[in-house]
This record gives C-alpha cells, structure tokens and sequence, in this order.
C-alpha cells in the first residue's frame, strides 16, 4: 500500500478533494471550464490504488489517446509505475478493440481482426455504390458513410435499419432509399474482409456483452471501479455499454460539464449527463466551480452566455485570477477587412506585449473562414499552422505502407489488399482485379485466395498477369513469415524496402518524390521508437519485442487530437472551435460572430440546436486564458455569393460592461478590397511537415550509474532486474552497443548498453 497519499491530496482544493475520496457508489464530478477535471480523475486512481485496489479492478476511458497517456503519466508522477501501469486507461475504441481482440471470437471474428480508418471506410463504401451503378452525386460517399455511422452508433443493425419505418421514410424523402442495401453490402465486405470500422468497435462490443451474458459478467468482476472522461461527449452506444459494465456495483465516476457538449453531429448525446441522476438515483454530484484558466472578465461573460440555455446542470463559475482587459471588438466592413484587422491586432500585441506567436489562437466556426485570416497573417509575415490539416498518417505513401502491414497481419483484409496490390506499379492492371473479384465472389472466397492460386479458381487471364499476381502474393508470404521472427521495426523496414516502396518515389526524382520518401522514414523513425521504449522500459533487455500488430494496433486507434507536431510550436494556431476543446492560450481571437454563421443556418432550427451552438461559443470563450476578441464582418462572400451579415445573437448575450467598444477604424477599401481570384490564388499553400530522421543527439543514452562505454568482455557487472552477472560479449558502438550478459538468475541476456544501466562491480 502507498503511504504518500496525504502528500499528493494536499495538492487538491476542498471541492475536488470531496470528488476524489468518495469511493463507492455512482459519482457525477460536474467540472466547469479550467477547473481542473483531469486532476481530480488523475487524482482519483491514484488515490484508489493508494488506498489497495487491485489496478487490474480500474477502467479509466477518455475520448483521446493523448488524453489517456497524459493520464497515466501523471497518476505514475504521483505514485510511480508499479501499479499504475497494470490500470485498463485508454479511449472507448482502444479499450474495447482490446475486449474484442480477447472475446471477440464469440462473435466470428479472428484476433487479429482489421481496423480501417473513415477514409478506407469511405473508400469501400465509393466502391459499393459502383457496384450498384449508383449516381455517386446522389449517393455521396461521405453522406452514405455518416448516415451509417449514425445508425451504428445508436445500435442500429442492418436489419433494424431496413426494418425502421421513419428511416426508410426519412432515406425516400432525401432520395437515397438504397441506403440500406448500402449499409447491409458494407457490412458484408467488412464481416468477410475481417475487419472493423471504428463505430463497430463499439457496436460489436454491446453485440457481446448483450450475447454472452458469461463474457459481460466476466468484465463486470473485472472493471469494478469505472471512471469516464468527458461523459457529455459520451453517444447511445457508449452510454450503453458503460451501463452494463457498472451494472454490478455501479462504482462509476463520470466527470464533465455539460455546458461543453458540442459534437451532438456525431452522436453525442447530452442527456447522458443530464439524466446520470435518473439512471443512478442514489449518486452524489460534485461540482468544480472554481476556474484557475481564465481571468474574472473572461469566467463572467462566459458565464451570462451559457445562463440562456435552458437544459443544463446549474453552476456559477468563478476564479480567484485577476480581472484581467475587459473582452476586445472587431467589427469590420468584409471578411477580408476582419482578416487584416485581427492580423493586425496580433502583431501589435505581440510587438508591444513581447508575446510569441503559439501564444495567439483564432477560432472560427468553419474551415472555410481561415482564408482571409491565412492572407492577413501572411501579409504580416506572422507564422501560422492550421490545425486539424492532411494528419501524417493519412498522407498517400503512409497509407500505402500501412496498407502493406494490414495485410501482412491479415489477408483477409481485402481493402488493404487492392490498394497495394499495384503499388509500386507490378503490371496488375484494373481489369485483371476486377476479374479476381468476380472470381471470389463466384467462389465465395476471400480475394487473397484468388491472387495466391488465379488458375485454380478459373481466372480468366493471361499467363503473364497469372505470373504476376503469385509474384506478389508470394513477396507477401515472405513478409508474413518474417513477421513471426522479427520485431516492428525490422518487418516494417523489410518491407518498405523489399516491396519497393522507398524505391519507387525515390526514382520519382522530383520534390514531391523525395518529400514521400523522408515521411516513410519519419514513419520507420517513429516505429523504431516504439519498439525501443520497449526496450528502455525493461532496463535494456532485447529479447523484449514489440510486434507490427501491436504498433499497428496503437496507429489504427489514432485521432487528430493525439497528432502534436513539435516543429510548429512557435506559430499562431488557426483552427475550428469544435477542434479547440480541451485546449488554451494565452490570447483567443473568435471571428465571424454573425447570424447563420455562427450561430451555423445549419443548426438554429430547434431549440436543442441552437443551445449546442451556444455551447460551443461558450468554449470558444473559456478557451482564453488572458484576452479574448471577438469579431464580424459586415458583408462576406458565403457559397461564391456576396452576403450582407447581421452580428450574432452571442454578442448580445454578453454585457456590455465586459466589452471594449474600439474607436472606429479606417482603412482604405482599395488596399482592403482583393478579386476572388487574387484570394484563392494567394491561399495555395504547402501545408507541409519538415520531417527527417531522428538524429542521433536526441536519443538519451546511459546515465552517469550506467557507463556503457567501458563495459568490456569479462567484467562482472550488476542489472537492475537480473542481478550479477558476467559480460560474456560486446559488440557495435555508440548507441547500438550491444552486450550478451550471464546472470546466474536467468542464464544469458542480450543487452541495449544504452538502456541496460549496468553498474560495473569489477
């Protein structure tokens, strides 16, 4: 049992101190914006491991890998690693894609199950509506993939989809009623291809549980305390599941604020959090009012903004912190006025204030209105990064080797297998896959069946195009064998190279070439410090592997939100509110506070709509730690079109106490006034990351207790884990010294001397 549990509550105030000792029983922690709720859920692990409970008895779900690994990072800061690490903590998909690596065979499906992405997803469901000879203006992908996702997420199957009378009603009145047929195809494909997409992660997962009462109750002995981050994020699906895990004891610990529920366009559903007290009658609620983020004047506008919701949890948000600049205003006459205005605002700020770039965040609430904020920005040659761009893992020759591993690890992965079946080009043209797939589905066989034996399964095709898909699978057959040997790295490295990939965009011999070929390596850079922190973590031992299925099982479950690029620090971040949650800075610019842009046209229809609106500028606001400015334009071009705007209705909700009216501003229309033509050519940009191969410098060696360097043949050495032992061999230099090592307690060991930490006894 750990004794230092006075010494790390000391840190907590009253409020959330109350949150993090109650134990038993349902729990509602309502956190306001910067009042700390990741401490009291960091906070409440560890002091339940403290007090004995078992880690393997602790589920901790969050919404973000980044989120769950800053989590358990700070519980082993406050109460070190033993423990800590045996926690079940992680998203909603990877927890329950580990439950159905475990369980999922109850239900047909293989361990080694695929996971795609929404752009795989996407893909496949374009190659449906082919194959449909649907109109795909009419049947956009996008659109068929969001309304199946809808459906999954609110457990809908293929059946209770094409036996809904309202969804069939509502798919005739928007012309699409082959969605079904649509929906039931996908999931066919997927269920042949053994593979998932993420909504079925979830999906699948309440399949078990409902299915295998055995398999629930296993869980339920298992996971006897639970803690959700986030709960007003939280969909049908995950609600469900969640409710059947806590079934037994319902010790459940869900923390969140309502008044930060703004992603109900992707099933989450608020009243989750707002009916907690009707599924758990008996539960305590907790409130953390006190923010610690934001200044006086920013904590009480946002706060007389969310008093016009109606359905929310009561709370007065307060802070100790200075009063601050009261909220600035810009009103400009166009869009691109408002752009030069708020540039203008920032490199003032900056010249005055001796402010950095990353300190400065604009928030807008489309993608859409970034353009002219990007041209100002650039006219004042002030630095910026869209956030939320082309992520890394979603750029073409990322994908393409991903593609590769997929179907190393499953060739029943059949997406996987037709976009790399030509790549790099191998002769495989269209027509002799589409005569393969023709042949599968005659045989009712997967497509890898065909490709490895095209004769046997009567293939009408040339001897040469026959010769060139056994060529391929057997390249494939190769790498599956070396995988079983091998650890992430070596297999990902083998097969970069051995499939021809590197080559290939290297002969490209253009930028674009040399560009795809530093971002595999970045790729193999990355996967190479995944296996070794492996290694770092066992004190050097390298019989310890990480496998390509477990790194692709960490990049499978990957979001925008877990993406940090580290050489855009200095630089003013430009992003969507929705994809600001969770995050602060110092100075916050909101623009485009108009009528039907935000709030959205999209989403002023009902009541519920408009409180989420109003709930994301109530983010947008508690974003800001010292200023906030708001902003609108007069007129803007929407859709091509010349608009004249009305200022939001948000702007009025805000007293006017708090608001620094400027001094009118005048600019010259002429340098003000562009063509449409002179902003977009001005907005082409290289969204481009600068990504080279790790140097050597920042890989840390041994320490001061570990020197590697004079470690030789025949020394008696000393292992944090193995003991005594005698240096049998030594080889390679620098960082890639190696050392075989006897311990009478083990026998023979290969060692990393970097991460060994090997004291010399004589």
């Amino acid at each position: 049992m750990i004794d230092n549990t006075n010494n790390f509550l000391k840190q907590l105030n009253k409020e959330q101190l109350d949150a993090v000792q109650k134990i038993e029983g349902p729990i509602m922690v309502i956190a306001g914006a910067g009042a700390g709720k990741t401490r009291v859920l960091t906070y409440r692990i560890a002091y339940l491991l403290s007090k004995g409970i078992d880690p393997f008895n602790i589920l901790s779900l969050t919404f973000t890998n980044k989120a769950a690994r800053e989590m358990k990072d700070r519980v082993i800061d406050l109460i070190g690693d033993g423990d800590a690490r045996n926690v079940w903590m992680g998203t909603f998909h990877s927890v329950f894609a580990k439950i159905l690596r475990i369980d999922g065979h109850h239900l047909g499906y293989p361990s080694n199950y695929s996971i795609i992405d929404s752009a795989d997803s996407k893909r496949l469901i374009k190659n449906i509506i082919g194959d449909m000879k649907l109109d795909p203006k009419q049947y956009s992908p996008a659109y068929v993939a969001s309304r199946i996702s809808m459906a999954k997420s609110t457990l809908i199957s293929t059946e209770d989809y094409a036996n809904d009378p309202d969804i069939l009603s509502a798919d005739e009145s928007s012309r699409k009623p082959l969605i079904k047929d649509i929906y039931n195809r996908y999931q066919a494909r997927l269920r042949r291809a053994d593979a998932m997409d993420f909504d079925d992660l979830l999906f699948n997962t309440y399949l078990l549980f409902s299915q295998f009462p055995k398999v629930l109750y296993k869980y339920q002995q298992k996971f006897k305390y639970i803690l959700v981050d986030e709960y007003q994020d939280t969909n049908h699906a995950q609600y469900i599941i969640i409710k059947k895990l806590a079934a037994n004891t319902e010790y459940i610990c869900v923390v969140g604020d309502d008044a930060q529920s703004i992603y109900g366009f992707r099933g989450a559903n608020i009243s989750n959090i707002l009916n907690f007290k009707n599924d758990y009658p008996d539960f305590q609620l907790f409130k953390l009012e006190q923010n610690y983020r934001s200044t006086k004047t920013i904590v009480n506008a946002a706060n007389k903004v969310i008093t016009h919701n109606k359905d929310q949890i009561k709370k007065t948000v307060w802070t100790d912190n200075q009063s601050g600049a009261l909220i600035g205003y810009i009103k400009a006459t166009s869009d691109n006025e408002e752009g030069k205005l708020v540039a203008n605002s920032i490199f003032e700020k900056k010249m005055n204030e001796q402010q950095t770039n990353d300190m400065f965040a604009v928030l807008y609430r489309t993608n859409a209105q970034s353009r002219s904020i990007e041209e100002a920005l650039r006219q004042k040659n002030i630095p910026y990064r869209i956030y939320g761009g082309l992520s890394f893992y979603n750029r073409m020759e990322i994908k393409d080797l991903l593609s590769y591993f997929r179907l190393v690890i499953n060739q029943n992965d059949e997406g996987a297998l037709q976009r790399i079946i030509n790549i790099p080009g191998r002769g495989i043209g269209k027509t002799t896959m589409e005569k393969v797939v023709v042949a599968a589905d005659n045989h009712n066989v997967n497509i890898w069946d065909v490709v490895c034996n095209p004769s046997g399964f009567g293939v009408n095709i040339n001897s040469g195009a026959q010769t060139k898909l056994r060529n391929f699978s057997t390249m494939i057959k190769s790498f599956i064998v070396e995988n079983k040997t091998k650890d992430a790295f070596e297999i990902a490295s083998h097969i970069a190279n051995s499939s021809g990939l590197i080559k290939s965009h290297r002969e490209e011999d253009t930028t674009e070439g040399i560009s795809r070929v530093e971002n595999i390596e970045e790729l193999l850079n990355g996967i190479k410090e995944f296996t070794e922190k492996a290694i770092e973590k066992s004190d050097g031992d390298l019989s310890i592997k990480k496998s390509l299925e477990e790194f692709m099982e960490d990049v499978a479950l990957l979001t925008d939100a877990d993406n940090d690029d580290k050489e855009d620090k200095d630089k003013v971040t430009l992003m969507t509110i929705h994809a600001s949650k969770g995050l602060e800075f110092p100075h916050v610019y909101i623009v485009g506070l108009e009528e039907n842009l935000f709030p959205s046209i999209q989403s002023i229809s009902t009541r519920s709509e408009l409180e989420e609106e109003r709930r994301l500028f109530y983010v947008a606001l508690t974003r800001a730690m010292q200023t906030v400015t708001l902003s609108h334009a007069e007129t803007r071009y929407q859709w091509g079109n010349f608009t004249i705007t009305e200022p939001s209705r948000f702007l009025d909700e805000i007293d006017d106490s708090l608001i620094d009216k400027p001094k009118p501003v005048f600019i010259n229309p002429r340098k003000v006034t562009t063509s449409l033509s002179e902003s977009y050519n001005s907005q082409k940009r290289i969204v481009k990351r600068n990504l080279k191969p790790i140097p050597q410098s920042h890989i840390s060696y041994s320490d001061d207790n570990s020197p590697s360097d004079d470690i030789q043949e025949g020394m008696t050495v000393e292992h944090a884990n193995f003991g005594k032992g005698k240096v049998v061999s030594v080889e390679g230099n620098g960082p890639n010294k190696k050392a075989t090592v006897f311990f009478d307690s083990v026998g023979n060991k290969n060692l990393l001397l970097r991460f060994a930490k090997l004291k010399i006894i004589s």
